[in-house]
């Protein structure tokens, strides 16, 4: 009796607990900036602050952490409850290896040992950007992992993808569905700032009634045909 209640204890827990959704292939929007287009079916696990993360196997076996629009200043590192807590932050004038030492500071919180094996220029999200390959000694198990990363400052925002699986298996089987996703990701053009927005409506109104800023001089009166 007490054996079948702990597991219909175990199995309300696990009832109670987020469940992965699916991710169908096609073109799928991430954040407000970037567009991906997987070839096959992912997992998406609840959260997706700051990173989405997707999975092929769950976790802890593979992941993918997805970066949209990630603004200076701004974490790549989930808040946590601790105000001592150190936060590895993305400044839009950082540089290829600064962005990679960022996720090195970000995959190795936990004691975890990590190696930059490549880092070279490549495209991403339809304009330049770079690539990083690594190996990780995860600290809890000392399981070897491989790594492969894609990532771009885009007006002046970060945007990654970044992958990690056990080394004997599991990176091999789904290295290439990176890879195809990573070359399908597209960044969408910033949204103009509010300000700057009305102020272009705005001239454009005075243009259609003939109206303007005054004029510099009679001739640029003349030119214009208003009155100074």
């Amino acid at each position: 009796m007490r054996v079948l209640f702990v597991v219909l204890l175990a199995a309300a827990l696990g009832a109670c607990a987020p469940m992965p959704s699916k991710v169908d292939t096609g073109s799928k929007t991430v954040g407000e900036r970037m567009v991906l287009k997987p070839d096959v079916a992912w997992n998406e696990l609840p959260g997706g602050t700051p990173a989405h993360v997707w999975t092929m196997e769950g976790l802890p076996i593979d992941q993918l952490f997805i970066y949209s629009g990630i603004k200076d200043g701004e974490a790549i590192d989930p808040a946590g409850n601790s105000s001592n807590a150190k936060h590895f932050r993305f400044r839009s004038s950082m540089q290829a290896d600064e962005v990679a030492s960022l996720f090195e500071g970000l995959l190795t919180r936990n004691g975890s040992t990590f190696e930059l094996t490549k880092l070279e220029p490549a495209s991403f999200g339809g304009g330049k950007g770079f690539r990083f390959e690594y190996t990780l000694i995860r600290k809890a198990d000392n399981v070897p992992l491989s790594g492969l990363g894609f990532a771009a400052v885009n007006g002046g925002q970060l945007f990654a993808v970044v992958y990690n699986a056990p080394r004997m298996t599991f990176f091999p089987r789904y290295e290439a569905r990176v890879e195809q996703l990573a070359q399908s990701a597209r960044i969408l053009p910033a949204p103009a700032a509010p300000v700057a927005a009305a102020a272009a409506s705005q001239a454009a109104r005075d243009s259609q009634l003939g109206r303007g800023p005054p004029c510099a001089t009679p001739m640029e009166c003349n030119s214009r045909g208003v009155g100074r």
